[in-house]
């Protein structure tokens, strides 16, 4: 019986495990969405918001028990100063799972996790948007006529 065991154990010693979910964590906090396997996701879930509630109260104490898990000063103050303040006035549920298509390999289940209140890449532009479309278009007319130049009547 499995009474009181409620942790999947990924075919790994804890201590592989404790440092896999370290390292999920920190790529989870550094991009915002990662691609791992269904199990993975699974897992990583509670132990990521554990560490964004933690980080919504900004003391002492809570930023040493958070490094205590993410093991790089940066991430720790990422964590603090960008990630926990969008969800403040979330009390819970900061990432999402989402199934994809099985792992070519070995058919595993895939999925992505990433933070639900996303920060938007912000994009630059010094050229119009008239001139952004023009140069689409003729980026698609090149790819539909695999690039080769039609010829013209007069130029024969």
């Amino acid at each position: 019986m499995r009474h009181r065991c409620a942790n999947r154990k990924l075919g790994r010693t804890s201590e592989h495990r404790i440092a896999m979910l370290r390292n999920l964590a920190a790529a989870l906090i550094e991009h915002e969405r990662i691609t791992t396997t269904m199990g993975k996701a699974k897992e990583l879930r509670p132990y990521a918001e554990r560490l964004i509630s933690k980080a919504q109260q900004d003391t002492v104490h809570s930023r040493r028990m958070v490094a205590r898990d993410l093991h790089d000063r940066d991430l720790v103050k990422r964590l603090f100063d960008e990630v926990a303040p969008r969800f403040s006035g979330r009390p819970g549920g900061y990432t999402r799972v989402l199934r994809t298509m099985p792992r070519r390999g070995d058919a595993a289940e895939m999925a992505i996790i990433e933070l639900v209140v996303r920060k938007e890449p912000e994009v630059r532009s010094s050229e119009p948007a008239a001139a952004k479309k023009e140069r689409g278009l003729a980026g698609l007319a090149k790819r539909i006529t695999g690039g080769r130049k039609k010829k013209t009547a007069g130029a024969e």
